[in-house]
């Protein structure tokens, strides 16, 4: 039967984890109050004092407490969520679980367990989710020595999760929303939280409360979620209806805020700051970096980057990408200076075209190399321009636009509305694109396969080694890849012949059209490598427009119809079937022919297990995903050979 309510001093009630779950310290972390119920420490109502205190209060009960939490931390091999009661001085172990836990405390513990030989490298590894990871690679602040920072420096609460939170002041679910939509970052202030305010919690950048400890609701859910929180700071007086919040200072003095006003949150170390501070990425480094060596070691799947600059390829290299998966040209043409130079391409004659292809390749030629030497020695798949020409063109209704490109291609404002005009489509996503841009216009496609080739060739003089991977979109027969790999290769052919120098490279395929999955072994007869392209595949396959799934996807979801976003978490039923016919016939040809992904698929954890279980050579994904994606295929790797 359950111990009779406390009473007294000699009676409490508390809360504890065996380890710190902001940061995985050793130390026990954790919460109690005397002369009191177990709701009490939990509800926020009361803020109680810090477990480490119990040493003082209760002696004997805290020596048998420590020692009760080394025994079933040996026992579950992780860190224990334990609720206690203390009854006339006699303990009583109520209730443990495995405590849940921030990013980076995931990771630290995950290591101090296995060095303490409590766990494998492979448990360790498992222990980890990818959202810790995500928590991980969020932003700090730059530098919390600076006088700045001092300077701001109001208040101090609990640091209830960490992080750094930089953002408006908002006292309600409303505010934030309302923020949100509009682009804003707030910061949720409250006397303290409850279940009703989840909405505001998850859409803001922090948490802060002038109430509540350490495991109270805020701080659980914002653990949870990895939103910054602090906790408990009795300096604060919140006037949530006239909307103030205000700080009592050290030096006696107060400062006020309104809703609106800029506030900082550093929940690692509970500090609140006035003003907007600035935030630096996280690094790899230290506990982090020996994980993600077991990571490695252990995972069976590439991960590469979808990165189209070298800060792209350098920011992938960083976060431990094998190469890039997928650098889109097209996204190199959006500088100012660039997009002139393409519309001339697109709408101008002969000469004026070929003349703007001339200043592109120099642009993409030096855009190359910079990736090239950004990623030496790691393979770089680029894929020629995909999206339709008349993206690139302006709006009709832009008067200075229209008659700056009027006069840069010398002809009128009518004629050129009307060469736009020409250029729309009623559907373009299946128009005038990838592979059939290239067979209609071929001297773009000779222009990037020469600027890819050359720059190869530039890096290499240069001592980089660059490997090449050039990727034709949107085949759908092997014609047309037959079509495009001929002129990439008859390019490459005549650089080679200018230049007396050569240089490895492959051709290979986007498989993003049910046909091309369909007719994958005969395209893998004269392809050098597939790479999915999961996004494309999932809209033709769906018959959903990706511009437009947004007007009912949130129904199919809320009645059931679907359980996921597709273009978040592969449809493994119906496009997954797909991409397992593509990958048995195009290695029936070709028993080691290369197959990737390089949709964003390919940093969803549930995706990339089902594509180490399909087989797929690597992953590709953008660059902050690239952690994720890593630690994804390692536990997809330990996965696979514990059902074995």
């Amino acid at each position: 039967p359950p111990p009779p309510p406390p009473r007294g001093s000699t009676s409490g009630t508390g809360v504890c984890f065996t380890r710190d779950p902001n940061n995985g310290n050793t130390d026990l972390f954790g919460e109690f109050l005397i002369n009191a119920q177990g709701e009490d420490v939990v509800a926020g109502t009361r803020t109680p004092q810090p477990i480490s205190e119990l040493a003082e209060a209760m002696p004997e009960c805290y020596a048998e407490f420590k020692k009760n939490t080394e025994i079933l931390e040996r026992e579950y091999g992780d860190m224990q969520d334990i609720e206690f009661t203390v009854q006339e001085n006699k303990l009583f172990m109520l209730q443990t679980r495995n405590g849940k836990r921030g990013g980076e405390a995931a990771v630290q513990i995950a290591v101090d367990l296995h060095a303490e030989g409590l766990i494998t490298k492979e448990e360790a590894i498992q222990k980890v989710l990818p959202e810790h990871l995500d928590q991980i690679l969020h932003p700090k602040f730059a530098d919390t020595s600076s006088d700045e920072y001092k300077s701001a420096l109001l208040a101090k609460g609990l640091p209830a999760s960490p992080g750094a939170a930089v953002g408006k002041v908002a006292f309600s679910n409303e505010k934030v929303v309302a923020n949100k939509e509009a682009g804003i970052p707030s910061v949720l202030v409250r006397d303290e939280t409850s279940p009703d305010d989840v909405e505001g919690m998850y859409g803001s950048e922090g948490i802060l409360t002038a109430r509540g400890g350490m495991t109270s609701h805020a701080a659980v859910v914002a653990r949870g979620w990895g939103r910054p929180c602090i906790c408990g700071c009795s300096a604060l007086r919140i006037d949530e209806k006239a909307g103030t919040l205000v700080v009592e200072l050290e030096n006696g003095e107060t400062r006020t805020f309104k809703e609106g006003d800029d506030i900082s949150l550093n929940g690692n170390t509970g500090e609140i700051l006035g003003g907007e501070l600035a935030v630096s990425p996280p690094a790899i480094t230290g506990n982090l970096e020996k994980f993600m060596g077991w990571v490695d070691d252990i995972r069976e799947i590439d991960v590469l980057a979808n990165a189209d600059t070298p800060d792209d390829a350098a920011e992938a290299r960083k976060n431990g990408a094998n190469g890039i998966g997928l650098t889109r040209t097209e996204h190199m043409f959006f500088l100012p200076e660039r997009i002139e130079r393409v519309r001339q391409m697109i709408l101008g004659d002969e000469a004026k075209s070929a003349e703007a292809l001339e200043d592109l390749l120099k642009y993409q030629r030096e855009d190359f190399e910079g990736i090239f030497k950004a990623m030496d020695s790691k393979k770089v798949t680029i894929r020629l321009l995909d999206p339709p020409l008349h993206e690139f063109l302006p709006s009709t209704e832009d008067k200075e636009i229209m008659t700056s490109l009027a006069s840069n291609l010398g002809t009128s404002l009518e004629e050129l509305k009307r060469k736009i005009e020409d250029a729309e489509e009623v559907n373009p996503m299946l128009g005038l694109r990838g592979c059939r841009l290239g067979i209609t216009r071929p001297e773009i496609i000779e222009m990037q396969a020469r600027a890819v080739i050359e720059a190869c060739l530039n890096a290499k003089a240069a001592g980089v080694d660059a490997r090449p991977d050039i990727m034709i979109p949107l085949v759908g027969r092997v014609e047309e890849f037959r079509d495009q790999a001929k002129l990439v290769r008859d390019t490459a052919e005549a650089v080679f012949k200018e230049r007396g120098q050569t240089c490895e490279y492959k051709v290979g395929t986007m498989i993003e059209i049910p046909r091309a999955a369909l007719m994958a072994g005969e395209i893998a007869k004269e392809a050098d490598f597939f790479s999915f392209g999961s996004n494309d595949l999932t809209q033709m396959t769906f018959g959903y427009s990706r511009d437009d799934v947004g007007t009912f996807l949130p129904k199919y979801l809320s009645k059931g119809i679907l359980l996921d976003d597709p273009f978040v978490t592969l449809d493994q039923e119906g496009v997954g079937s797909l991409m397992k016919m593509a990958i048995e016939r195009g290695r029936a040809e070709k028993p080691d022919l290369t197959i990737g992904v390089c949709g964003e698929h390919g940093g969803d954890p549930r995706s990339v297990k089902f594509f180490d279980e399909a087989g797929l050579t690597y992953v590709s994904c953008s660059p902050f995903r690239v952690p994720i994606a890593r630690l994804s295929a390692a536990q997809a790797t330990i996965e696979k050979k514990n059902k074995k």
